[in-house]
């Protein structure tokens, strides 16, 4: 059985791109957390929030993280606050391997403000000081990751050979990628 890789991180370290581009090498099944929960609850994760507020929304993402960890194979790209239900942690380190994408909070709030209208968790007007806020509050969280990378400074073809190489590492041969591809 292959094992899936799941993705976690704070908003903005790169997860949904890293996972999509990571699947393709790997020619497995690219999964995003929060794209599944919109197709699920049929609307965005900004109008959950802004109708339903965090809790249906954390139970959603508690749901759809129970189903993807009975799948196998698949490259998760989790949503940045999945950590905050260490259920979600659990679940997915059952079947997965947990790696955690990084970046510093400079790179952040640059990544972040380009995006402001998608970011539920984010004040309109977000200052490197509430980054480094939320970041210390989670380091506990994404401390458990199996891995931990750095985006900083990479493109998201760096960030995926890097990933590439510590999959392969693996050596278990649930790992190993589809001839001609990575």
């Amino acid at each position: 059985m292959e094992k899936n890789i799941v993705l976690i991180g704070f908003m903005g370290t790169g997860k949904s791109t890293v996972a999509s581009r990571l699947a393709t090498r790997l020619n497995r099944k690219f999964v995003d957390m929060d794209r599944e929960i919109e197709r699920v609850v049929g609307m965005t994760v900004s109008d959950i929030f802004k109708r339903y507020g965090e809790i249906r929304f954390r139970s959603e993402e508690k749901l759809i993280a129970q189903k993807l960890a009975r799948e196998s194979g698949l490259v998760i790209a989790t949503g940045g606050g999945v950590v905050l239900e260490q259920v979600n942690i659990d679940t997915l380190s059952q079947n997965g391997i947990i790696i955690c994408l990084e970046a510093t909070p400079n790179e952040l709030l640059e990544r972040v403000n380009r995006k402001k209208g998608t970011r539920p968790l984010i004040k309109k007007n977000a200052q490197l000081q509430d980054i480094e806020e939320m970041l210390k509050a989670r380091e506990a969280l994404y401390a458990q990751a199996d891995y931990r990378v750095s985006t900083s400074g990479k493109n998201p073809e760096q960030v995926t050979d890097e990933i590439l190489g510590i999959v392969r590492k693996q050596g278990d041969g649930s790992f190993a990628s589809s001839p001609g591809k990575g």
